[in-house]
């Protein structure tokens, strides 16, 4: 992150979430980010590394949005957000906190298209993302998961202060994750 950060106050219905010198992270919106989501959801590179969410319209991509990020955003305050450039709105890809069923506390997690990649956005939102959790949502344990041969994933989570914990396998899949903590070691 270059120097900047704004942390929004926390208003549970507000778009604009955080920004930083180069970068605004907002909430994913189940219509304005169907056809985005659809493009990033299914790139090669998000399905290799995170994983096929079944989504091929952007009807799919909008119900997706509707039930994970915007549902998140009700039930837990916080959720995946949309990352785009600030002086032109640009989507770039998506960051944010996942609550997940099977983790005790939220998880940083982080998707870009591969044209945006290695110009120092996914570390710029991360970072103001991990401050946000802990500065504004009072989160006291941050988690990461990725999966096991995904470098970039694992380097970056390193970058931002993360340290590899364990091996899991989630509920119900038979992939083995990695999982980052912000507890010391």
């Amino acid at each position: 992150m270059r120097g900047h950060l704004s942390i929004l106050p926390h208003v549970p219905n507000r778009m604009t979430v955080l920004e930083t010198d180069r970068l605004r992270l907002r909430q994913l919106s189940p219509v304005a980010d169907a056809a985005f989501m659809l493009r990033l959801l299914n790139d090669p590179s998000f399905i290799r590394n995170i994983g096929d969410r079944g989504v091929r319209s952007e009807a799919d991509a909008s119900r997706y949005v509707a039930d994970g990020p915007a549902a998140s955003y009700a039930r837990h305050g916080f959720g995946l957000y949309v990352v785009e450039l600030r002086e032109d709105g640009q989507p770039l890809g998506i960051c944010g906190l996942v609550q997940r069923d099977y983790l005790d506390d939220p998880d940083i997690g982080f998707a870009f298209l591969p044209e945006h990649g290695r110009r120092g956005y996914g570390f710029e939102s991360a970072t103001a993302v991990k401050a946000y959790a802990f500065g504004t949502l009072g989160v006291r344990r941050l988690l990461a998961i990725t999966s096991i041969d995904n470098e970039p994933s694992i380097r970056l989570l390193g970058r931002i202060g993360l340290r590899f914990d364990r091996m899991i396998t989630p509920p119900g899949r038979a992939e083995v994750l990695r999982l980052f903590t912000t507890d010391p070691a």
